[in-house]
């Protein structure tokens, strides 16, 4: 049986279900699908209308291959200074699972948390107008739009920023898709179907979040206060 959502509804599952999918079943995303993801990019807002995104789709195996590669490097390097310093077990310390944590450890230092890029049958390489003063913003509200579409498709994505944080990165994926010097890459999106459901991570309280007037003055009171 089919199931009918108002419009306020139908937003709110699809903004609570989109997840961030790292494994992929080999069936590809359809050009329908595609051109929809793309086009709900392409309607985001930005500043004075610059719409500064440009958006290169890469499915070939050796182009994904090569930007996994890229990918792990930056996120290995990224999360074996935060091993080294303690940050990651700052960062763990509520984890007991002494197994688990371990694992995961490994799998942020070892970059395979990003290199998981040259298993999806769709990665988008999303670039920027340098010049454009609000691009980093613009291009953000893009991604989302993109990631929001592709979960109302029942598709899986990750916003992927580890081949693009470090310059050296950023430039051997220039060189990579060809990117002209006016460009910056900005982020990769990862779209593919999920190999299975994922559940929903935590979210910090709303009462810690949302201030009156001023910062620190709560706008919501704690649950067992009630709700102002």
């Amino acid at each position: 049986m089919t199931e009918t959502f108002t419009l306020v509804e139908a937003a709110k599952k699809i903004l609570l279900d989109r997840r961030s999918i790292r494994d992929y079943t080999p069936e590809p995303v359809s050009d329908a699908d595609l051109d929809l993801i793309l086009e709900m990019g392409r309607q985001a807002p930005s500043g004075e209308d610059a719409q500064p995104w440009r958006f290169i789709i890469v499915k070939d195996p050796e182009a994904r291959k090569k930007l996994g590669a890229v990918a792990g490097g930056g996120s290995g390097r990224r999360f074996t200074s935060e091993f080294v310093t303690q940050k990651m077990q700052e960062r763990f310390a509520n984890l007991k699972d002494e197994a688990k944590k371990k694992a995961a450890f490994e799998k942020l230092t070892s970059g395979q948390v990003s290199a998981f890029l040259a298993e999806a049958p769709v990665n988008i390489v999303v670039c920027g107008k340098k010049h454009v003063w609000d691009m980093p913003y613009d291009t953000s509200a893009a991604i989302e739009n993109m990631l929001l579409m592709v979960t109302a498709l029942g598709l899986g994505a990750c916003w992927v920023i580890a081949p693009c944080i470090d310059i050296r990165d950023e430039e051997r994926v220039k060189e990579l898709f060809t990117i002209p010097e006016g460009y910056k890459a900005i982020s990769i999106i990862s779209v593919g179907h999920p190999v299975r459901p994922h559940r929903p991570r935590p979210r910090l309280p709303i009462h810690e979040l949302v201030f009156r007037e001023k910062f620190g003055e709560p706008y919501y009171k704690k649950p067992d206060e009630g709700q102002a």
